[in-house]
């Protein structure tokens, strides 16, 4: 079994309603999630918030995370940037504090050509003592990291070690464990949408990166051990439960204030402020995410929403 596997959540990053990085509300999810069976943590990916936040900021939740997790899982560190000097120096920072790994997503705002992603990539590769995981997420990025071009970096970097392939789509998946584990078997690639982790461990797959277990990790830990175990009559199971929380990146944009509302809902914290420009959830969208989760079995009975969010 790799390192890497299975269940790796993007964190979300907890805020006091002032918009200050909230250690203890962070602490309780941290241990929750671990409880809960997790195989790593992802923290200031996308979810994370890291997008919006103060490089200060990234470096101060980055050392508090990985010294508070404390070996008991391995923990991977959000370090892109459009900047590959600034990249390079959050991945050196994470290296030095511990970190297990780094995970770094395409420069995004301006167009880059295959020849100058390649560049960043192993830019960082060369200059970051750690495993690299890419990460690719076109709908943020506006731009595709195909499988040859992964595959590439793989073969000329063996610290590049993994995919979080953030995809609507299975045969986006397919392709990448197809076009690079035949040329390099021991790459790992994850799904970044909870729903598609069945699929991907059927076709070959390494796990998923699910937002959802911030606030149900026995939903996608639960399907990842029932297939390790070869009970696929359960993992189907657990995948129809999965699917319920699939809606719920599209409640919100961006949608990490929905995440933080279900975390408040199942009572691992209570601490929902997000960093602007993101807002708060909607009622509408909080009464919609609890439907959700009564539908999934993470709620056992429905509750009064105004309760939930007052």
């Amino acid at each position: 079994m790799p390192r890497f596997h299975g269940v790796i959540p993007p964190v979300s990053t907890l805020f006091t309603p002032d918009l200050a990085f909230d250690r203890e509300s962070q602490a309780s999810l941290i241990d929750h999630m671990i409880e809960g069976g997790v195989h790593g943590l992802f923290f200031l990916g996308s979810n994370g918030e890291s997008q919006h936040m103060p490089i200060e900021m990234r470096l101060e939740i980055a050392e508090f995370c990985i010294a508070h997790v404390a070996g008991r899982v391995p923990v991977l560190i959000g370090i892109g940037l459009p900047s590959t000097t600034e990249s390079i120096k959050l991945g050196q920072h994470a290296a030095a504090h511990g970190a297990d790994a780094v995970v770094a997503i395409n420069p995004f705002y301006a167009r880059l050509s295959e020849a100058n992603l390649y560049r960043y990539f192993r830019e960082i590769a060369d200059n970051v003592d750690l495993p690299l995981m890419i990460y690719n997420f076109p709908v943020v990025t506006g731009q595709d990291l195909s499988p040859e071009l992964v595959l590439k970096l793989a073969l000329d970097c063996k610290n590049i070690i993994g995919l979080k392939d953030t995809v609507d789509t299975l045969s986006h998946i397919r392709r990448a464990i197809h076009v690079i584990k035949a040329q390099r078997p021991d790459f790992l690639v994850f799904a970044g949408f909870d729903e598609y982790l069945h699929g991907t461990l059927i076709m070959g797959g390494d796990g998923v990166v699910p937002a959802s277990a911030n606030f149900a990790p026995q939903l996608t830990v639960e399907l990842y051990e029932a297939y390790r175990r070869g009970d696929h009559a359960a993992a189907v199971a657990w995948q129809q439960k999965l699917v319920h929380t699939s809606y719920m990146t599209a409640l919100e944009a961006p949608f990490y204030s929905v995440v933080k509302e279900g975390i408040k809902m199942v009572g691992f914290a209570d601490a929902t402020a997000v960093l602007p420009p993101a807002a708060p959830a909607s009622p509408e969208s909080i009464r919609t995410l609890h439907d959700m989760l009564v539908a999934a079995g993470v709620l056992a009975e429905p509750e009064a929403v105004q309760k939930l969010s007052a």
